[in-house]
């Protein structure tokens, strides 16, 4: 099957039913416990910056575990796997000295999910998909990381656009079927990824689906740079994404009001991987499978989603007990409200959304 018949397959797919996300890579990298020969591997032996910790390396210097961790998730029961690239963009490999590493991160990490994906499609006798992870970036292009100094930014729209054209080209190249923006803190960070995505497109000629993925820093409702899941959405639907979601931060329980307010208010599929739970005190995530997959086992038969899995501190037990409970032929799955538009109306967003129907409270020169 080749990528244009995968993604006809993946839209088929989701009209009848909702789909697995894989789980965290980076807790089933933890349980590897790697030490920092393992992170340099041969090619990186003298590297003159410390590199344990720094995961999308492994896609280079230990494929095998990037390899073994995706067919846990594939053999649990996920649809999806994404790449091992959530860092693999030039302000994260900055801090390791390796922004020039980013393409080739990104071919080697879409390539490793490719091939295990049709493995088991394989063995399987239908499709798995592979996601193509942009991450947000260690930087905010929206924000001063300077309280002294608000105006200052360490990082510009268009050095953001650059890296991840560079990345998205590489994931392209790696066999990804559609491209996932994901745990998006700043909307500006999305929109140069938009932008870069677009740009992609057209020097490539070659045209995936897009998934965006925000992501709601506490219990405010809001990401960190102050939207609603409502301004959200409205900041970045014009790159008519075919999936809007949350992931990261908080737990199913506490994601779900804004899960809803994003199905509320969206003409497209919709998507939900939250943590299991908030951090404890020991760095450790308490949610069980069990627990997370009632929690939005209740989020499906509201018919709030399209695509489920997990984030941090998730498991192939995670993706196993949603694949039992409720992810199932013929389960329950939102359905597109196409009649959801702005019609006569303009949308204007900051930190929230407001809808100013100019045909009926603006009065314009000339007009009664």
């Amino acid at each position: 099957m080749d990528r244009k018949q995968r993604i006809e397959s993946l839209l088929l797919s989701l009209e009848s039913r909702i789909l697995l996300l894989d789980g965290a890579m980076g807790t089933m990298i933890q349980a590897f416990s790697l030490d920092e020969d393992d992170f340099r591997g041969n090619r990186f032996a003298d590297w003159h910056h410390d590199l344990k910790g720094n995961n999308d390396l492994l896609s280079l210097t230990r494929p095998h575990v990037i390899q073994d961790i995706h067919r846990q998730f594939l053999d649990a029961g996920a649809d999806i796997i994404e790449t091992n690239t959530f860092n693999s963009n030039a302000p994260s490999m900055g801090d390791y000295g390796m922004e020039a590493l980013v393409p080739e991160l990104n071919l080697a990490a879409a390539r490793l999910a490719r091939t295990c994906a049709d493995e088991h499609a394989a063995k399987a006798g239908s499709p798995r998909y592979v996601a193509g992870v942009l991450g947000p970036t260690n930087r905010t292009a929206s924000i001063s990381p300077d309280v002294n100094d608000p105006g200052f930014r360490n990082i510009r729209f268009l050095e953001l656009a650059q890296t991840y054209e560079a990345a998205a080209n590489a994931l392209i190249e790696g066999g990804a079927d559609f491209l996932m923006v994901e745990t998006i803190f700043d909307t500006l960070n999305a929109k140069a990824a938009i932008f870069a995505i677009k740009r992609c497109f057209a020097a490539s000629g070659v045209t995936l689906p897009v998934m965006i993925s925000g992501t709601i820093t506490d219990a405010s409702g809001r990401t960190l740079s102050g939207q609603t899941s409502e301004a959200f959405w409205n900041s970045v639907r014009h790159a008519d994404p075919f999936m809007i979601g949350l992931n990261c931060a908080l737990g199913a329980k506490d994601l779900r009001p804004y899960v809803a307010e994003l199905s509320r208010v969206a003409n497209t599929r919709v998507s939900a991987h939250p943590n299991a739970g908030l951090p404890n005190e020991f760095g450790g995530y308490d949610d069980t499978p069990e627990y997370m997959a009632g929690v939005l086992g209740e989020f499906a038969a509201a018919g709030l989603l399209n695509i489920v899995g997990g984030c941090c501190g998730t498991t192939p037990a995670h993706t196993g007990v949603s694949r039992s409970d409720f992810v199932s032929d013929g389960g329950p799955v939102r359905h597109l409200m196409l009649n959801v538009s702005m019609g006569s109306a303009s949308k204007l967003v900051a930190l929230s959304s407001l809808m100013v129907d100019f045909l009926k409270s603006v009065r314009r020169p000339g007009i009664r």
